[in-house]
């Protein structure tokens, strides 16, 4: 199985180039970075996985777009990937140009964790349409598809429309780089069988993702699509030591994941990334 990385960078963790140069040394296949653009001081929404505070990294999380192109400048093999983008809260042409850009100068390294965001106080400070968040990121992802893969591209939607444009340099993985949706909401299994290319949840236990992944399945065919084509990666953590771990990951594997992505225990600072990069990769590679 692949193993991956989701790290969030900040102004007091370690560099993501130096990061990602350790992590493919190591073996690592990918390095997933998240973002959240902006915390409001005070917002209603609560931490939806504790119900209280959100943390302090939420306000504090890099670009994902400048970190990865750092990571990538200085690797060959390590997949880069967003972990998630949150696409509503951005310009749709100007991230389409940012994620092309990447792939391009990646040689078609990139991976497009993508998801409509939970904050509602910090989408619409950002223009999103929050009830409606999901169809405003499917729209703008149909239009970013014809910008990578069109030498004249134009669209007309609800939340983005343009008349004939170009748009380059186009991204190496055509007809774009995949999507992966990160969401666990009622409706994200017929998103993904409907028009993303994977399915990145993160912290579900591998009976619960076998359990999906048949729904999934189910779902690909109500909409004409292949599954066996999707790409299905879990993130989290397992516990234990080396012998645990790799059971834990069989237990993955046998139900269909094609990529496990451990979610680094805490934000890494430049005196710790090694240590904790090759105590994980004993346990995990």
């Amino acid at each position: 199985m692949k193993i991956g990385l989701l790290m969030p960078f900040t102004g007091y963790t370690a560099n993501p180039a130096a990061f990602a140069r350790k992590a493919e040394q190591l073996g690592f296949e990918s390095l997933w970075i998240p973002e959240h653009p902006i915390l409001p001081v005070n917002p209603k929404t609560p931490f939806p996985s504790t119900k209280g505070p959100i943390p302090n990294v939420y306000s504090q999380m890099c670009d994902p777009f400048v970190a990865l192109s750092m990571a990538a400048a200085v690797t060959t093999t390590l997949k880069v990937a967003t972990g998630i983008c949150l696409v509503p809260e951005r310009n749709a042409i100007v991230t389409a140009k940012e994620v092309a850009t990447l792939d391009a100068f990646s040689g078609g390294r990139f991976l497009f964790g993508i998801g409509a965001g939970w904050l509602r106080e910090e989408s619409e400070l950002l223009g999103v349409d929050f009830p409606r968040r999901w169809t405003q990121t499917a729209e703008y992802i149909a239009a970013m598809r014809e910008l990578w893969s069109k030498d004249e591209a134009s669209f007309e939607g609800k939340y983005v429309k343009f008349t004939p444009v170009r748009c380059n340099p186009k991204p190496v993985q055509q007809p774009g780089p995949p999507v992966l949706i990160g969401s666990l909401d009622k409706n994200a299994l017929k998103r993904v069988a409907k028009w993303a290319d994977g399915w990145c949840p993160i912290g579900v236990p591998h009976g619960y993702l076998k359990s999906k992944l048949d729904e999934l399945r189910q779902e690909c065919d109500a909409a004409g699509r292949d599954f066996a084509q999707l790409d299905i990666t879990a993130m989290g953590f397992v516990q234990g030591d080396r012998g645990a771990v790799q059971a834990g990951l069989e237990q993955y594997a046998k139900v269909g994941t094609h990529r496990f992505v451990i979610g680094v225990p805490n934000q890494l600072k430049a005196d710790q990334y090694e240590a904790e990069l090759t105590r994980l990769a004993s346990l995990y590679l």
